[in-house]
């Protein structure tokens, strides 16, 4: 049956290819794919408006929001067509509450900070059905980001701030930007304003909080996302358990991984580019007085002082690779994947016999087969047996949908090199 609009609504219709994809289970729609955009009673489509989504017959496929910036045009947010706006909001409401009770169940100690980690993702945009939002748990303090034209509204402010507030160990909800988002959806800065601030407390925007028993120093205005990078939560810890002797942390940022290392490790090294990260990592070492290795930080080029440590002899017995997405559209993957290929040339060829590798990719348009197959050529290049370990993933308070292969963004190896 064919979709008839009333007339107050914007209606899109798109390609085959991209109605085909929307029923195989994705949810977004390319600009390219979009073959008709059709206002309702204004004169145009305003940016983050619910659309109605046709396919080329006029069958319905659901209710989209609109962006007038970004290359994905719609992002489904149902599957019945001619939702409202307040219905839209109505569905937040029960969403947020399912992702809340999710992280209740799969990071049980991280949500409510009763062991060694006081920190997780509560949401995660449309991993939960929340295309363009998302939260971040540090203790006592909530960072979301509204990542869409849609999103990024005040409506949506309220009902978050609202829900978040819900959970009895919140003192502060505040609204952090994302400067390459805001520039391809056209957004302007986020709400200054805390979206939510404890009654008797005042509002919380430094803190220290815990994973896996070591402490982080975080600041809700400073840093990369919303300040962390949770979803290395599970892999920090299982790097802990192969770790040993001499270790390399490359792209440590603010030493996620190398003060993991340092309890286990002789000596750790963490490289990074960012001086003002590794300053930060210095200040979270020092929160770590039990630590057994020496640190040290390296501010350079992981390229650079990699080519130079592995042509000068340097030796390692573990070494980490968690580079910033090297792929960030699908134009750039051959060269992300000749960046792989080299930052693992180059560590095979530094790793004493038995040594372990961590080697991991956060780029979405990498799969896991290709990243596989990268660190395989690497190692054929270097002339060693390489057994695979662990095969991991994102931590469970990152979930990922099935039908949705960007949801699987994070790879990440450990592996014995011979």
């Amino acid at each position: 049956m064919t979709f008839e609009a009333s007339g107050r609504e914007a209606v899109a219709r798109i390609t085959r290819r991209a109605a085909q994809r929307l029923r195989a289970g994705h949810l977004w729609v390319y600009r390219s794919d979009v073959e008709r955009l059709t206002a309702g009673e204004d004169e145009e489509v305003a940016g983050g408006a619910l659309v109605s989504v046709l396919d080329g017959r006029g069958l319905p496929l659901g209710t989209a929001l609109y962006s007038n910036g970004s290359e994905i045009a719609l992002r489904m947010v149902s599957r019945q067509a001619g939702v409202g706006r307040a219905e839209y909001l109505d569905e937040i409401k029960s969403r947020v509450r399912a992702a809340i009770k999710l992280r209740e169940q799969v990071a049980a100690e991280a949500f409510f900070g009763s062991g060694e980690t006081n920190a997780c993702r509560l949401i995660f945009s449309e991993a939960d059905g929340l295309t363009g939002i998302v939260a971040d748990r540090y203790g006592e303090l909530i960072v979301a980001q509204l990542l869409t034209q849609g999103t990024a509204q005040d409506d949506v402010r309220s009902v978050l701030g609202t829900l978040l507030a819900e959970q009895n160990w919140a003192r502060t909800v505040v609204e952090r930007s994302d400067a390459r988002i805001c520039e391809l959806e056209h957004l302007g800065p986020a709400q200054q304003k805390p979206l939510f601030i404890r009654a008797g407390f005042e509002a919380v925007l430094l803190t220290v909080f815990t994973i896996n028993g070591v402490r982080f120093h975080f600041d809700a205005e400073a840093g990369q996302k919303t300040g962390a990078f949770l979803d290395q939560r599970m892999n920090y810890a299982a790097a802990a358990r192969w770790a040993r002797g001499r270790a390399l942390d490359v792209c440590t940022y603010q030493g996620g991984f190398a003060l993991h290392l340092a309890r286990v490790c002789d000596r750790v090294t963490g490289v990074d580019t960012s001086r003002t990260a590794l300053e930060v990592a210095d200040r979270n070492l020092a929160l770590n007085s039990n630590v057994k290795a020496a640190v040290d930080w390296i501010e350079a080029d992981a390229f650079d002082l990699m080519r130079d440590y592995s042509e000068s002899g340097e030796r390692f017995d573990t070494i980490v690779l968690d580079p910033p997405a090297f792929a960030k559209t699908k134009r750039t993957v051959d060269g992300a994947l000749r960046g792989y290929k080299e930052l693992n040339l180059r560590a095979l060829k530094m790793l004493s016999p038995g040594g372990t590798l961590v080697t991991c990719s956060c780029s979405h348009h990498v799969a896991m087969e290709e990243f596989t197959g990268v660190v395989c050529a690497a190692a054929a290049d270097a002339g060693r047996r390489v057994q695979v370990l662990e095969i991991r993933g994102a931590a469970p308070d990152h979930p990922a949908i099935l039908t949705l292969p960007e949801t699987s963004y994070l790879k990440c190896l450990i592996c014995r090199v011979g």
